[in-house]
């Protein structure tokens, strides 16, 4: 079956991300954000009772071996170029504050979505920022991607707080986009692009 040629070239040709270890990257300020380990099941359970949490989240971790699945899948997902997870930590004592990830990468377009979550005690400090702005950096200058989204329920403030912070120009809102466990909700579509 013939194939219809693209008319433009890749922005990041695949093995873009799979090709090189997943990087710790250093926000210079106290944080660092590595790949995940099989000993940070622990506190990724502990995150998931917060209440906090599950309202702005959609899973749930009912055990430390739920939460062991879920950071093998992170692990692994650096190969598949499709989504890549880092706990964010303090420099000092690698305690578990958050993540931040890029979901739904599409390398051919050079676009991805930015995600994260911090653990109750670390909220307030600027966590989320300090990670998401040192993350975007990494993607869109070191790595060459495009674009990077931010999305969010337009009831959730502090993300919003952070998107602005972080150079993430609000570019309108996605109505009744986002499924919680209370109903639908509209969300917030953020941006940055490379050049921003």
């Amino acid at each position: 079956m013939p194939t219809m040629p693209f008319l433009t070239t890749d922005v990041l040709p695949a093995g873009t991300l799979a090709r090189i270890p997943q990087p710790v990257l250093a926000t210079g300020d106290g944080l660092r954000m590595r790949p995940w380990r099989a000993a940070d099941a622990p506190a990724v359970h502990r995150a998931f009772q917060d209440p906090a949490l599950h309202r702005w989240h959609l899973r749930a971790a009912d055990s430390e071996d739920e939460a062991a699945g879920w950071i093998e899948q992170w692990r692994l997902a650096w190969a598949g170029e499709r989504d890549a997870q880092w706990a964010v930590v303090d420099e000092a004592g690698d305690r578990l504050l958050g993540r931040v990830a890029l979901r739904e990468i599409v390398l051919a377009d050079g676009v991805a979505e930015v995600a994260y979550w911090t653990v109750a005690d670390a909220r307030g400090r600027g966590v989320a920022a300090r990670a998401t702005a040192t993350l975007a950096a990494w993607a869109l200058e070191e790595v060459g991607f495009h674009r990077l989204e931010l999305l969010h329920a337009t009831a959730n403030e502090a993300s919003c707080r952070v998107a602005a912070r972080t150079g993430f120009t609000l570019e309108g809102t996605k109505r009744s986009a986002g499924l919680h466990r209370d109903g639908w909700h509209d969300m917030h579509l953020h941006a940055r692009v490379r050049g921003d």
